[in-house]
């Protein structure tokens, strides 16, 4: 089965005060790890009931039906998966359109889609549980974990400070105007340009030593200037991993180019770099490759069992067919992203985000204690998100997901606290606490569609 090609970009922020792995020590979590034998586990399924039990409308939550129905009939979309749970209760899971658009076969509730860079918030998660137990701070320096990261030096064109902005020929208008560009509907030209990175012409520009080393924090904010499409990342001219890489062998060299601006100075998407280099800082404090610990400690206890990188034979007839699909941005089949590769099911990913909405546990599983939900779902970085094209006005950024801050600004028909991220394949999924909420919206192509499916989603809120 053909797989995706999905490149994105990324950034970063924090404070600057770290200590070495050999001065940190293990705090024991007051409560049991959760962690589950797949051999004895038992098959956990959220329960299903009516909208009218959980004060929702049934009649209004049939209009989402109408309105995914239009985008299959106009082509935009071959097809669809949208779950929805409210007071810990799935009201909505219907499957649309078709999995193969040549054989016609229609989109079964299971079909397992790209996750891409959806796959972040279970970074974000599985931070946070380091966080958690002691053995990870979000001020941490990652050269005292990766020491090829000391010494970081920030490329900056040489014409003015500002020129480092106008590399992509974009007027603050400009920017403005295409403050939902994920969300517009692309052309498959526009789409194909989006998976290839552009090549720049990199102006005259010089190197100058960073403020201040990088920190977790930075990383897991996006506020880092690691690999986000800038000067840097042009000059550093970094290859994707290998057919045989793996997390400990290509991080180190994502130290090697220089950033693409101060440390904690801007937003800006780091795609398919800095929450990988969590991902190996994880490794080494965890002392478990990155897959088996997100294996064991989230998708076991949360009875994910159709959420892969690498997606068992007997599972493949289930994917979505991709026209023009131009193979994995990851070439190894040992190298495991915290930044994009995950394949999942609507199903599987309620679990996750009902986990998160229900502040940290489910099944009788704690997987994060409630304040630890609450800091990866708090804005840590000013403005700075809502000053970039990704973000706009009203929204925010915590831990690897973006918050709605004030909804009337957002315009994305969620609630005030609202938190959750995306995938350049399309997938969009998110909880709201306020309202003892989850959406999660699975499809391969990226429309506009999730956020009008999020308003009828509100409007149908009833009690």
């Amino acid at each position: 089965m053909p797989r995706l090609l999905i490149v994105v970009a990324a950034c970063l922020f924090a404070t600057s005060c770290g200590k070495t792995v050999a001065d940190q020590t293990s705090v024991e979590p007051e409560y049991e790890l959760a962690t589950v034998d797949p051999t004895t586990a038992t098959t956990r399924d959220l329960p299903h009931g009516s909208p009218e039990e959980v004060g929702m409308s049934a009649e209004r939550l049939k209009k989402i039906d109408d309105v995914v129905q239009e985008y299959v009939d106009a082509g935009r979309i071959h097809g669809a998966v949208i779950g929805i749970a409210r007071h810990d209760t799935v009201v909505y899971l219907e499957a649309h359109g078709v999995l193969d658009e040549t054989t016609r076969s229609p989109m079964p509730k299971d079909a397992i889609f790209h996750m891409a860079s959806s796959t972040k918030p279970v970074l974000g998660v599985a931070a946070m549980m380091l966080i958690e137990e002691g053995l990870l701070r979000p001020e941490d320096l990652v050269e005292n974990y990766i020491p090829e990261f000391e010494g970081l030096q920030v490329a900056v064109a040489k014409e003015s400070a500002n020129k480092e902005r106008k590399l992509k020929s974009k007027s603050k208008d400009e920017l403005k105007s295409k403050s939902k560009d994920e969300l517009k509907p692309k052309s498959k030209d526009e789409l194909k340009s989006k998976d290839e990175p552009k090549k720049q012409k990199i102006p005259d520009y010089e190197l100058v030593d960073a403020n201040r080393p990088l920190t977790v924090h930075d990383l897991l904010t996006h506020t880092a200037g690691l690999h986000t499409g800038g000067i840097g990342t042009a000059v550093s001219k970094l290859d994707r991993p290998g057919a045989s890489d793996t997390l400990a062998s290509w991080i180190p060299k994502v130290a090697a180019g220089p950033l693409d601006f101060q440390p904690g100075t801007r937003w800006a998407y780091s795609g398919t770099v800095g929450l990988d280099v969590v991902a190996r800082i994880i490794e080494i404090v965890s002392g478990t490759p990155f897959n088996e610990f997100v294996q064991t400690r989230i998708f076991d206890p949360l009875d994910m069992r159709d959420t892969h990188w690498t997606v068992p034979e007997d599972k493949r007839d289930r994917m979505p067919v991709i026209r023009n699909d131009k193979g994995p941005w990851i070439k190894s089949p040992d190298y495991f992203s915290g930044s994009i590769g995950l394949v999942s099911t609507a199903r599987d990913y309620l679990h996750f985000e009902q986990m998160l909405v229900n502040t940290g546990t489910l099944f009788g599983h704690r997987l994060l204690k409630p304040e630890s939900v609450a800091m990866m779902s708090t804005n840590h970085v000013g403005n700075l998100y809502n000053e970039t094209a990704k973000g706009g006005a009203g929204r925010g950024f915590g831990y690897t997901v973006g918050i709605t801050m004030d909804p009337d600004q957002a315009k994305d028909g969620r609630t005030a606290g609202a938190f959750g991220w995306m995938g350049a394949a399309g997938t969009v999924t998110w909880t709201a606490p306020e309202e003892d909420l989850t959406v999660v919206y699975m499809v391969q192509g990226p429309t506009e569609l999730p956020w009008k499916i999020a308003e009828l989603v509100r409007d149908a809120i009833v009690d």
